[in-house]
Parts: C-alpha cells; sequence; structure tokens
C-alpha cells in the first residue's frame, strides 16, 4: 500500500524532467542575439542552404523571403521608410538593383572582400560606383544545344550563327516582352550592331525561333527534352539541366552580355548591421561553395566550380556595355518589341 505515492513521486519526477528538456530546448531556440531577413528571386532550396549554413557560424536567426525580382522591388517601394526586410540578393543581374537604386531604396556598403575592386574590370561592371550594390556572382548569356541532336562542332558559336538557315524552326528565346533574360538579349543586340541593323537582326532571329514562351528558363528546358535544338539563356539554366543528367550543353559567344549577380542592403533595414554582416558571409568561401554547386559563376576563386566557365573566361568573353544606356532603354526597348513582333 506504499507503493503509489511512490509510483506518483517517479511520475512526476519524470515530468520535470520532460519539462525542463522542453524549457532548455526552447531557450535554446531564443539564444540566438539577432536576426536577418533577407529578400531573394533565387531558388529556395539554395536560399535555404545559405540560411542554414549561416545561422550554424553565427548568433543570428535567418528569415528567407523568396519573390520575383519586381515583387522585390514593388515591396521596397511600398514599405520605404519602413521596410521589413535588411538585405536582398539575385536578381539574374544587376539591372533591377539598378532601378531600387534610382528609387533611393538602397544603402551603399563596402565588403571586406570588395575593398579593392573598381567599378568594371575587363568590361565587366562589378559594383556600383556608390557600393549600393556588389556582385555575388554572375550571369552569362549564351546558347544551349540538346547533345542528341546537336554536335559541339556545328553548334554556333557568334550571335551571327544564330541566323543560318539550318537552325529555322529548331530554336527557342523567351519573350522580351515578359522575360528579364530576353530584355537582355535584345538591348545587348542593339548596343552591339546599332539599333537600325539591331531591329534587323531580330526581324531574321525571330524567324528562326518555333515558339518564345514568357519565362527566361523555359527555352533550355525545352532544349534538354528535345523540344528545340538550340535556345539562347543564361549559362546556369543549362548547366543545372546538364547536372540533372539532361542531354544539354552550352556554348560561350563571343562579345556576350555577363552580369553580376548582386546583393545589396536595403535602406532604413531593422537589422542593417546583420544585414551587412550576411552579405560578407555571401563572399566568403562556405556561401560561395553554395553558389559553384548551384551551377553559378563565384567571385571567389578558392572554391571549386562545377561548370567549366570562370570569371576570367567571362572577362576574355565580356561585351562592354552602356550600363546608363540600358537602364534608360529597358523599358522602350520591352516596348518596341511588343510593336514589332505581337
Amino acid at each position: 500500500m506504499f507503493k503509489k505515492p511512490l509510483v506518483l513521486f517517479s511520475f512526476l519526477i519524470i515530468l520535470i524532467f520532460i519539462f525542463s528538456g522542453c524549457s532548455s530546448d526552447n531557450s535554446s531556440n531564443e539564444e540566438k542575439s539577432g536576426k536577418v531577413t533577407y529578400f531573394s528571386p533565387e531558388t529556395l532550396d539554395m536560399l535555404e542552404d545559405l540560411a542554414e549554413v549561416y545561422e550554424e557560424k553565427s548568433d543570428v536567426e535567418v528569415n528567407v523571403e523568396p519573390s520575383g525580382a519586381n515583387e522585390i522591388v514593388n515591396q521596397l517601394i511600398a514599405e520605404k521608410g519602413n521596410p521589413s526586410g535588411d538585405l536582398w540578393y539575385g536578381a539574374g543581374g544587376f539591372l533591377p538593383f539598378e532601378n531600387a537604386k534610382e528609387k533611393d531604396l538602397l544603402e551603399s556598403y563596402k565588403p571586406e572582400f570588395a575593398t579593392d575592386w573598381d567599378v568594371y574590370e575587363d568590361g565587366i561592371k562589378m559594383r556600383d560606383e556608390n557600393w549600393e550594390w556588389v556582385g555575388i556572382n554572375f550571369r552569362v548569356l549564351g546558347f544551349a544545344y540538346n547533345t542528341e541532336l546537336v554536335s559541339e562542332e556545328d553548334a554556333p558559336k557568334t550571335w551571327e550563327d544564330l541566323l543560318d538557315p539550318k537552325w529555322k524552326g529548331k530554336m527557342q528565346m523567351a519573350n522580351p516582352a515578359a522575360s528579364g533574360t530576353s530584355t537582355l538579349i535584345v538591348l545587348s543586340q542593339l548596343l552591339r550592331l546599332g539599333e537600325e541593323d539591331g531591329w534587323d537582326y531580330f526581324d531574321q532571329l525571330t524567324e528562326q525561333m518555333s515558339t518564345m514562351p514568357d519565362k527566361g528558363s523555359a527555352p533550355a528546358k525545352a532544349v534538354a527534352q528535345g523540344e528545340a535544338e538550340i535556345s539562347i539563356g543564361f549559362a546556369y539554366h543549362a548547366y543545372t539541366l546538364k547536372g540533372e543528367g539532361e542531354d544539354i550543353d552550352f556554348i560561350l559567344p563571343e562579345e556576350t552580355p555577363v552580369l553580376a549577380n548582386p546583393a545589396a542592403i536595403i535602406k532604413g533595414a531593422p537589422n542593417e548591421k546583420e544585414g551587412e554582416k550576411m552579405m560578407e558571409f555571401l563572399m566568403s568561401k562556405e556561401a560561395q561553395q553554395i553558389f559553384a554547386d548551384n551551377y553559378m559563376i563565384t567571385v571567389n576563386d578558392d572554391v571549386e566550380p562545377k561548370i567549366p566557365l570562370t570569371l576570367d573566361d567571362l572577362k576574355n568573353n565580356a561585351q562592354e556595355m552602356d550600363v546608363d544606356w540600358v537602364v534608360e532603354n529597358y523599358d522602350d526597348a520591352r516596348e518596341e518589341w511588343r510593336e514589332r513582333y505581337e
């Protein structure tokens, strides 16, 4: 008859251990002394990998807010003066960052890794003149081809090669009226050839296309699936599919656009210092290896690349871009495209 109190006492002891354990877990979760929120249109798996690694090495909670580049700019405009985020990384290139800069949405910050960077290096714009954005990795335009349908020898090597009659009806590029990737294609050729000859070039190029989907990544997927033989787009679209075992490879043409894919501190950020620390992390070897593992061209030479392109390769092939002209004519080029081809 003395066993019940003993059992009850034992049960209470067990409960104390359970709740103390839960309390310990909660306190450990609350131990982080800071937090940072970052916006990005990049793939969610990669963004979460970056957040996990940074949380492990810092005393900071990382909140990931995935969204499209245009949506990020619109959110920053709506929240101007009281932003909910601290850092913005990625937009398929720096053009949306230039748009945000014009609207006074970004804060100047010079990362330690990039202290000695010039604004331009071998024709590639590496950072903003006032450090309002800094390149974290790079995007380059070129040609993807289906390796089962096209040999490397026969694949187009120059922008003029795309006009060869043998590619008629076998090519895809995204619709510049909808895709920022293809808007860049249009602007780069207008710069390279001049406006009159540039539009003549697109009169011919559009006749080569089997279709022009809205999404910038769609043409490379069509090539991988054998629905097209050639596509125009960013290298990482092709290399990502190749890494997944698809029959696709990439050609880096001469004189092609190379864009820094930046990060920036959001003006008025609630956790500005934590945003700065995370930007430093994005340029570290650990973060740069994550970018490399996702088939990107990195700024840090200490990482192991997964694609056969380096920043030095890009410098040899980079088209000299008049950034002010590109930003000024971005919307006009899209409107002209609609009037001519839609």
